[in-house]
């Protein structure tokens, strides 16, 4: 029997280092995207319940970059950073999330699906690709399911459709 490795391939999906978040907000697609895009848009609504957030730089493109700050209710500031890699308007987004720190050894892929039904309604869907098992292991440990869906909920009422 062969062991999982402890570090995989961060370009090929693996499902045991995958977290999923499925959101329907009715919604167009294009104001969903917007909300992930802009700036200004961005913070009112990214991050758990009680955090805020800032952004330095928000650069929506392939090779792109988005810096940006959580602020935890106690004051603690965790900085972010999420680096482009491809852009498709209205479409999807991936990126490479973690720490606003280069060579950061827990940053993760995110794939950011925006799928419109014919109801005007937008499914998004979140895909983390966690760099090991471990890893994921540790994110589901601290809660990373339950304050992404946090996170999705305040997405929602920042678009009006608690």
């Amino acid at each position: 029997m062969s062991e999982t490795p402890t570090v995989s391939d961060p370009t090929t999906w693996s499902l045991d280092r995958e977290i999923v978040l499925v959101r329907v907000l009715d919604a167009p697609c294009d104001a969903v995207f917007a909300a992930w895009t802009d700036a200004e848009a961005f913070c009112e609504w990214f991050g758990p319940d009680g955090y805020s957030c800032t952004v330095q730089e928000m650069d929506v493109r392939p090779g792109g970059r988005a810096h940006f700050s959580m602020i935890a209710p106690d004051g603690t500031v965790l900085s972010g950073r999420f680096d482009y890699l491809d852009v498709v308007p209205g479409e999807r987004l991936v990126m490479d999330h973690g720490s606003d720190a280069d060579g950061d050894p827990d940053r993760f892929r995110v794939t950011v699906t925006f799928d419109e039904q014919g109801d005007g309604k937008t499914v998004l869907t979140l895909r983390q690709l966690h760099p090991t098992v471990e890893r994921r292991a540790t994110v589901i440990g601290f809660g990373a399911v339950e304050l992404g869906l946090q996170t999705l909920q305040k997405l929602a009422r920042h678009l009006g459709v608690s």
